[in-house]
């Protein structure tokens, strides 16, 4: 197979290669493991000091490199974008005239709940409320004035759109692209290849990026399952069936769900996670139907196309919001909000990137682009305008849904606080319940194969029994992080710097996976072929000229009969 070089394509036969099952890589799986272990402990023993520690770390990376954050994560946005639109968008994600392995329907389901189905549900009210009610950006206008609603929504959907799937983008892209074409294993250390050769890759530095890659989703997908168990368990309070929530009881519910994404992965992707995936995607819509006719339809309505005027009028001020731009306030704001998004995406990359060039094989790189970038953000912009609108609504009309400075409502509660002023309170809550339960089984199944990928060489069926170690331990890590403190706010906090901090790295993993990509794809075998056939054109249009004075056509014949066009008697034949 000599496809590395770029001198073929790679048959299905090559990538099925790829896919076949390897063993464990016990330096990558070990090490991992102990780390993932040491922190536990760390936080079980001495919770403060794990969330101390985090958080000055945290601090000093958002004050130091803060500049670099907004600077990379545009670049991805305009990498991305590129190469989508330039001659390398119609290579394809396998071999030439592949069809994709998943329809589209289920693709697009399977990568938005991977890539922030819980992070919906737990924001969509949130974040637009939060910044509606105090002032959104330092001196950007009055809380909940006309202003600063317009700079919520804006500011919101530049968290959550084009930015964070860019960055998800240029990961998944590079794995997708490596594997099904080029026929490499499915890690994040392949992609530097053409960079670093194969033998680098292979050493210790590969392995490095595959165990910082398996540390990071571990704890990226546990802070996550933790907000889901929380906002479940205020769900439950707020239905009336519990009246109080224990910690007890959260540490119940993860046990239960645990057990349901362990076994949907065990299941496989084209099974448990794509049913999982397209049932979320109906409920969801149900839900979002519901809050849309049942609310303040015509103010949704209104809201949409003046949140997408704003977002793109704005775009380029909020990417170049940092401390020089508005002072200390603005540094603080930005940390707190900006950079902290755009180092919890790049946190996630190992996870979401993996994942979804695993489901990708088959398209088109432009086609993978135009899915990965557009449709969740479009999804997330109606998400946003309908959720985060109607709880601006109610707040204008004089209903407490943020609560008082004093007495601020939680933000796992703050969703359904707005369902308690809409009709069938009970039926929509429940629904709540169960898209966050859903949410987190089909995004905790992919982040188990995704590691049981990245501990087995690559293959993109890893074994069972590491899937099942794996998705144990991220549900035993967030079981563990809610079981210390009260109700588990300082562990869930320390928990999320530590996952920042993991994914602070990848921002220059993630540079440098852009030129690989960008060296990968000048070289290959479609690109190759084209370069060369516009050659040899420009040498037979050369000769013409050259030997008939312009009066010449071009006739493409066999060569077999091995007579070079200079000796040929008949040239015009």
């Amino acid at each position: 197979m000599t496809a590395e070089r770029g001198t073929t394509t790679t048959t299905r036969s090559g990538a099925s290669a790829a896919a076949e099952r390897r063993p464990t890589d016990k330096i990558v799986f070990g090490i991992a493991g102990g780390i993932v272990f040491a922190f536990v402990i760390w936080g079980f023993v001495d919770t403060d000091s794990l969330a101390s520690a985090s958080s000055k770390a945290l601090s000093w990376i958002t004050h130091n490199a803060g500049w670099a954050f907004a600077l990379t994560a545009t670049g991805f946005v305009v990498f991305i974008l590129w190469v989508a639109f330039s001659r390398y968008g119609r290579i394809p994600l396998g071999a030439d005239g592949e069809r994709p392995e998943f329809r589209t329907s289920s693709w697009v389901a399977m990568m938005f709940s991977a890539g922030m189905g819980i992070g919906l549900m737990f924001f969509g009210v949130n974040e637009p409320l939060t910044f509606f009610t105090t002032d959104p950006v330092p001196g950007t206008g009055e809380p909940e004035s006309i202003e600063a609603m317009n700079t919520a929504m804006a500011t919101t959907l530049f968290h959550w759109t084009l930015h964070p799937w860019a960055i998800y983008a240029v990961v998944g892209l590079a794995i997708a692209y490596g594997t099904f074409r080029r026929g490499r294993s499915q890690l994040i250390s392949s992609v530097f290849t053409p960079l670093l050769g194969r033998r680098r890759i292979e050493g210790g530095f590969g392995r490095a990026i595959n165990v910082f890659a398996i540390f990071a989703t571990v704890f990226g997908t546990a802070a996550s399952l933790g907000l889901g168990a929380l906002q479940i368990g205020s769900g439950l309070q707020e239905v009336g069936w519990l009246d109080d929530v224990s910690t007890g009881l959260l540490v119940a519910i993860i046990a239960v769900l645990t057990f349901a994404f362990v076994a949907s992965a065990v299941s496989g992707i084209e099974r448990g996670i794509q049913w999982l995936s397209n049932t979320n995607m109906v409920l969801a819509a149900v839900l979002a139907f519901f809050v849309f006719v049942a609310g303040p339809t015509i103010f949704i309505l209104n809201l949409l196309p003046t949140a997408i005027g704003d977002y793109f009028a704005d775009l380029a001020e909020m990417a170049a919001r940092t401390e020089a731009s508005g002072g200390d306030a603005m540094q603080e704001w930005v940390s707190g909000w900006t950079i902290f998004y755009w180092a919890w995406w790049m946190s996630w990359t190992p996870f979401v990137g993996m994942f979804i060039a695993r489901i990708s094989r088959g398209r088109t790189i432009r086609q993978f682009v135009v899915g990965v970038l557009l449709v969740p953000s479009v999804v997330s912009v109606v998400w946003f305008c309908i959720f985060g609108g109607t709880a601006i609504d109610l707040q204008r009309g004089g209903e407490d849904i943020a609560g008082t400075a004093e007495n601020p409502t939680g933000q796992e509660e703050q969703l359904f606080s707005v369902l308690q002023h809409l009709p069938l309170t009970t039926i929509a809550s429940v629904l709540v319940m169960l898209l966050v339960a859903i949410f987190f089984v089909s995004g905790a199944d992919a982040a188990s194969i995704v590691t049981g990928t990245l501990s087995q060489r690559g293959s993109i069926e890893p074994s069972k029994g590491v899937v099942v170690f794996w998705g144990l331990l991220m549900g035993a890590v967030a079981a563990i992080m809610l079981m210390i403190g009260e109700g588990g706010g300082t562990a869930l906090e320390g928990l999320q710097n530590i996952t920042i901090l993991a994914g602070a790295p990848f921002m220059l993993v993630m540079v440098g996976v852009c030129v690989a990509l960008a060296k990968d794809l000048r070289t290959d075998p479609m690109m190759l072929r084209e370069d060369r056939g516009v050659e040899a054109v420009e040498q037979a249009v050369d000769y013409g000229l050259e030997r008939y004075d312009g009066e010449f056509h071009l006739q493409v014949k066999s060569g077999v009969d091995g007579v070079p066009p200079e000796n040929d008697p008949n040239p015009r034949r």
